[in-house]
């Protein structure tokens, strides 16, 4: 094999991320409201949010350099629609992170700062909700298009796959 398979390693940790963060978000947002902890720790969502805009750009760009390979045996609607739900997820993973920012931008606003905390919450919620799009694209090209065939030393020329012998057959 001639190329290393870097989306599939790299595509895992933004969508976790992407549905961490609203448990995260949530948590952190009660737990300085009510002064459990400070103030300071709402640091942690923006940095998360920040790796998985970053981890997610990446696993973009690993996939494009992907795409030509498995276009070889997925019809090219399939990548172009998994291809738009990652840069949908990209966008709202940057809306959210500009949200995450909200609470600190009003922290001294004791009136507007739940509802910074709000937006930021619902924010997290729209790209775990874009994050399970991409996914269910992607995994919709491997699952039922067959992608990881096109790196299989069994995919023909034509990028066509050879389904293996059934040896659980009976021979009689």
């Amino acid at each position: 094999m001639d190329t290393v398979l870097l989306h599939p390693k790299i595509v895992h940790l933004p969508i976790t991320l992407a549905m961490l963060m609203p448990i995260i978000t949530i948590g952190l947002a009660i737990a300085v409201k009510r002064s459990w902890l400070p103030f300071r720790v709402w640091v942690l969502p923006i940095l998360l949010q920040g790796t998985l805009l970053a981890t997610g750009v990446a696993a973009m760009q690993s996939g494009e350099r992907d795409e030509e390979i498995a276009g070889r045996v997925v019809p090219e609607q399939a990548i172009e629609t998994h291809e738009e739900a990652a840069e949908f997820f990209l966008w709202v993973a940057l809306v959210g992170l500009i949200f995450l920012f909200g609470p600190t931008l009003r922290r001294r606003d004791q009136h507007t700062q739940p509802l910074a905390f709000a937006l930021a919450a619902v924010a997290t919620i729209a790209v775990l909700g874009a994050g399970y799009r991409v996914g269910e694209a992607g995994g919709e090209l491997v699952y039922v298009h067959g992608a990881a065939n096109a790196y299989s030393t069994a995919a023909t020329v034509e990028g066509a796959f050879q389904e293996p012998p059934d040896h659980d057959a009976d021979s009689d």
